[in-house]
């Protein structure tokens, strides 16, 4: 008899067979030879007017079943791509929001934005009749950055939005700040600018439809983090259609990270175009497109100041910030930089007065959006390379100063000062425990065997953690089958390993085997309530629920053994997979019930979402002083995220975490020319990503403080060590130049970079 499982178990991942040998069901391989093939035609300008577009080659071009335009979106009356997050200004006013329809209408406004749809029998038919399609461009000026977008009299995105400014936002006490800063004893600085980033999953979004006339339906199948709200934004906002008109439907991830959330115009393009042709449709993102299709991240520039009292204890933080959205509002994009921030800002720290001020601008660049982390790794960066900063310029050392300003385990429930309260930490045993299991006391004997052979070692701290969020609208179904159990949930896995976990969750609770139990996601039809995966919280949301459900299982199931055993429910206990009469041999199986009268449970999320994983990374580095080359040789993360249902898979989740960082950290860097709005890292010969030959030895441990949150203790981690990894590793670079005389280099931490700093006077 196989021995039961339980939480906290290390099990190997139920998905990775079928994935690894080729059975995964990702959206471009499912996509049936039948569909005909779509092309999208881009922009080549990043600002011009559209004076008119002549189809008519393209439509008489072999094969060719169409050619939309955006006059044909508003003949149908095509509506705007929705925000569903918002922001607004001190005097209450939400953030601007101009129309965003899959295809711009009169200009487009940033390179890679949609003029025409192509829909032929092949691709290559379409890549053909693509080219013949004839726009007349009136090129016009374009604003790049956050500055250009905001500087007096610069070109305007939007004609109806004043200044490029989408919202001037702020949180926070300004008076009690401002009151901190002139008491202090001293004030440290340090502005950043953290770049904008790409994605690079290794799936690019793909899309397929079909349609059925019978039902009146079209169904699209496509890579997502979550298929139900696209799919009400999809029918309430943009096409106008009753829910059971569409059908939404995804299946294998491959990687996702935030920007497989949003609603994108290709998702609309094709289920528009397939209710108007009455056929199916298929669409393949290249990677050359990619980065100029799918969402952006980051693209800041802060400027922070900390205030010390005369024993070194934080009193005040100030930030004021300039955020830079791109063309147009994104999905939950208003609360990245802004909320993203305030979540974290306060970090490990007791910092008992926090103002941040942002102006968030729109610019002539692909529009931003989550990536792992949303807003908190250069947030942390910031803070953590200032708190660096302030320990050098007040005589003391990184660890001293963080060791007396560390939030302590008795003043939890912490309330920051930024609005958010963390749940649960023991910050200072997760400092000692990184700390020891870096081996810091044998540092200076490593540093002085680099010098030896020419190098430069230093070694960085970061301490950090992370808000969870995401959208808690989750209804969990399990059905009890004479042979397994049926569970389905709103989250969607992109690798993570959900199959895995909550098929955990269900063994551990009901006591069957695991192979008996499976896990559905990702259609609309069969599972119409779900918010998707993001914010680090599909256990928290789909974990607790199945909890919820297995006991409402077991409730439902004792009356139906109380009938069949002829025994009172209060007589049944239910154990191993069981139900029993207490004090007798009789009893029932789960499934053996099942088989006479099948049965279900269900449960709504009941906790909240809110909880706040906290880490401590020690990272080591080695720089050529030649070459400007910078080696990572170790890197150390401690990590409490509350109870561990899979300790194997949180591992897979921290290595995963902290590569994502150490590339955000260290190369990773869109580019754009300034003067023209074009992209000049669309590919991956232009964007650097890691490799492994970049990975150092990782070592991760774990503690665990159960958030009081959720009734299973539950915390997220998957964004945790991303929000963690550039700060370790910066401060570790800038420890090892400080005594060449660099203060602080901003990310990506190149070679270049480097080498550039230590030739500076």
């Amino acid at each position: 008899m196989n021995a039961p499982v339980t939480l906290g178990q290390p099990l190997t991942r139920r998905e990775d067979r079928r994935l690894l040998m080729g059975r995964g069901r990702y959206a471009d391989n499912t996509a049936p030879s039948g569909a005909l093939a779509v092309l999208f035609v881009r922009s080549p300008h990043a600002h011009a007017r559209l004076n008119g577009i002549d189809k008519a080659a393209a439509l008489e071009s072999p094969g060719v079943a169409a050619v939309y335009t955006a006059e044909d979106l508003v003949a149908d009356k095509v509506g705007h791509l929705p925000a569903i997050s918002e922001i607004k200004d001190e005097a209450g006013n939400r953030h601007r929001e101009p129309a965003h329809l899959p295809m711009p209408v009169g200009k487009v406004r940033h390179v890679g934005d949609i003029v025409a749809m192509v829909v032929a029998d092949t691709l290559d038919q379409a890549r053909d009749a693509a080219e013949l399609v004839v726009v007349d461009y009136e090129e016009l000026p374009a604003v790049v950055t956050a500055a250009q977008a905001l500087a007096p009299g610069a070109p305007l995105v939007h004609d109806d939005v004043p200044g490029n400014l989408m919202c001037r936002w702020s949180k926070g006490d300004a008076a009690a700040t401002d009151a901190a800063f002139a008491r202090a004893a001293h004030v440290s600085q340090l502005t950043i600018r953290s770049p904008r980033q790409v994605v690079h999953y290794l799936e690019p979004r793909a899309t397929w439809s079909s349609w059925n006339a019978a039902e009146d339906l079209v169904t699209v199948t496509l890579a997502s983090q979550g298929v139900q709200i696209v799919h009400r934004l999809m029918c309430d906002s943009v096409l106008g259609l009753a829910k059971d008109k569409l059908r939404l439907v995804t299946e294998d991830v491959g990687g996702g990270f935030g920007p497989k959330f949003p609603i994108y115009p290709e998702t609309a393009l094709i289920a528009w175009a397939t209710r108007k042709l009455r056929c199916g449709l298929r669409w393949a993102c290249e990677r050359g497109e990619m980065a100029l299709t799918d969402s952006h991240a980051r693209d800041l520039v802060a400027h922070a100041e900390l205030a010390l009292d005369a024993e070194g204890r934080f009193i005040g933080l100030r930030v004021k910030a300039e955020a830079n959205f791109g063309a147009y509002v994104s999905m939950v994009a208003p609360t990245i930089p802004t909320t993203g921030m305030a979540k974290v800002v306060s970090g490990l720290y007791r910092i008992p007065a926090i103002r941040l001020d942002f102006d968030c601008a729109f610019s002539n660049t692909v529009p931003v959006d989550a990536i792992r982390g949303a807003g908190k790794p250069e947030t942390l960066f910031m803070l953590e390379r200032l708190v660096d900063i302030a320990a050098h310029e007040t005589g003391r050392s990184p660890a001293a100063l963080r060791r007396l300003n560390l939030l302590r385990a008795d003043e939890m429930p912490y309330a920051s000062a930024s609005g958010y309260t963390y749940d649960a930490a023991d910050c200072v045993r997760l400092f000692e425990a990184a700390l020891k299991t870096a081996d810091e006391p044998g540092f200076a004997e490593r540093r002085v065997a680099s010098e030896a052979a020419g190098k430069r070692r230093g070694l960085g701290f970061s301490c950090h953690l992370h808000g969870t969020g995401g959208v808690a609208d989750e209804h969990v179904v399990v059905k009890v089958q004479p042979d397994r159990l049926v569970a389905s949930l709103g989250t969607q896995s992109q690798g993570q390993g959900h199959e895995t976990v909550f098929a955990q969750v269900l063994a551990a609770s009901l006591g069957v085997p695991l192979e008996t139990i499976e896990i559905r996601q990702g259609d609309t039809r069969t599972i119409p309530h779900g918010g998707g995966t993001g914010g680090s919280s599909s256990t928290i949301i789909s974990g607790t629920t199945l909890k919820r459900a297995a006991d409402v299982v077991i409730q439902r199931g004792r009356d139906l053994a109380a009938e069949r055993l002829e025994t009172a429910p209060d007589d049944i206990a239910y154990r191993d997979g069981a139900f029993e009469v207490v004090g007798t041999d009789r009893r029932i199986g789960l499934f053996e019930l099942a088989a006479r009268t099948p049965f279900s449970g269900d449960a709504q999320f009941a906790d909240k979402i809110e909880s706040f994983p906290t880490g401590v990374m020690v990272c080591e580095v080695e720089i050529d002083p030649e070459t400007g080359e910078v080696s990572l040789d170790r890197l150390v993360a401690v990590a409490d995220c509350g109870t561990v249902v899979n300790p194997r898979l949180l591992v897979g989740q921290m290595h995963g975490g902290i590569v994502h960082g150490l590339g955000n950290a260290l190369m990773e860097e869109a580019v754009y020319d300034e003067e023209t709005g074009q992209l000049l890292s669309g590919t991956l010969m232009d964007y650097t990503l890691p490799r492994a030959q970049d990975v150092p030895p990782m070592v991760v441990e774990t503690i665990d403080t159960p958030s009081p949150n959720n009734f299973l203790g539950l915390k997220g981690v998957g964004e945790l060590p991303t929000n963690g990894a550039p700060a370790a590793i910066a401060n570790a670079v800038v420890d090892a130049l400080r005594p060449l005389g660099v203060r602080h280099i901003d990310m990506p931490i190149t070679a270049p970079k480097v080498w550039q700093a230590l030739q500076t006077p």
